[in-house]
């Protein structure tokens, strides 16, 4: 049995996982993101991914060198052909050398993406998108992250700066994004947009239910308040879930417009709400679809892999 690893790297902490021949994660750890020594986060972040990677591989009993593969995912422009962290913001890492970094440590050399687009290919390669010829996995979390696959490899753009799904426009002057824009998509379909949405109605809507939900307080809100009372029957709940959807289709019938890849998939926290998100996101999107929704449209579909994907996009990198 041969196994490569795959490495997610967040601002808060690096997972990594030992991948068999099936794709499937036999070992994994993570470490907290800047918890190994390094003059600055460029060495720290080295110094992790080296620790994860021999102690996975000493648990396994083999050598780091023996490995099949090994890559890693990280938020931010990567380039990926010369192995280099161009610029990531929340970790502070401006071109960090770091596949030349690790393999000094390990003699293995390795592959990088950015973190959206190693999901990707973890799902297309071992998740709902497998036997798929292009695909567009979209993230729901924090923020709203994305990546392509075609003809089975990840497209990033122009000096791999393409793939901000997140970072289009859905509404005009719209409400603040990180990026500095006004009214991107992360903005509103985000799980930080979802909470946005639903502290606003709840300001509105003294009497709903989500007030009881969030305990009476609004930092207490998250991605799961409006669903959960929508599903209870609140007014106020299924008026944000509806609203939240509007957008999330608006953006996704944007890029089946342009790109037409074979699946969508759709990733992170509030994906788990399952057919409560999926099925009218379909009914809403066959009225923003060109052409409409028919057996020629991609599919939209939730992701498979979980928070492995990441991991398991990494190692096949």
């Amino acid at each position: 049995m041969t196994y490569s690893i795959g490495v997610d790297i967040g601002g808060t902490s690096i997972k990594a996982g030992l991948v068999d021949e099936q794709h499937k994660i036999v070992r994994s750890m993570a470490l907290p993101t800047l918890s190994c020594e390094g003059k600055d986060d460029g060495e720290k972040v080295a110094a992790c991914v080296v620790k994860l990677m021999e102690t996975l591989c000493a648990e396994e009993g083999i050598k780091p060198g023996d490995l099949r593969s090994a890559g890693a995912g990280i938020p931010g422009s990567i380039d990926s052909q010369n192995g280099i962290v161009i610029y990531t913001n929340n970790i502070d890492l401006h071109n960090v050398p770091l596949r030349d970094m690790v393999k000094e440590k390990v003699g293995l050399a390795l592959q990088m993406a950015n973190d959206a687009d190693a999901a990707a290919y973890g799902e297309y390669r071992a998740g709902a998108a497998a036997g798929c010829d292009s695909c567009i996995l979209i993230t729901l979390g924090t923020g709203l992250g994305g990546g392509f696959i075609k003809n089975g490899e990840i497209y990033s753009g122009y000096n791999q700066r393409g793939g901000e799904f997140g970072h289009t426009v859905v509404q005009l002057g719209g409400a603040p994004c990180t990026c500095g824009r006004l009214g991107c998509l992360e903005a509103y379909a985000s799980a930080t947009g979802l909470i946005r949405l639903t502290r606003e109605a709840m300001q509105r809507e003294s009497g709903s239910l989500m007030w009881e939900l969030a305990g009476g307080e609004l930092n207490k809100v998250d991605g799961k308040t409006a669903f959960d009372a929508m599903e209870k029957g609140d007014a106020a709940g299924q008026a944000v879930v509806n609203t939240y959807i509007r957008y999330l289709a608006c953006g996704i019938a944007n890029f089946i417009n342009v790109l037409h890849p074979d699946m969508v998939c759709l990733g992170g926290g509030i994906s788990h709400s399952g057919d409560a998100l999926l099925l009218p996101l379909r009914k809403e999107m066959a009225r923003e679809i060109y052409g409409g929704m028919d057996e020629y449209t991609t599919r939209v579909e939730l992701a498979a892999l979980g928070n492995s994907a990441g991991i398991i996009g990494a190692a096949l990198l």
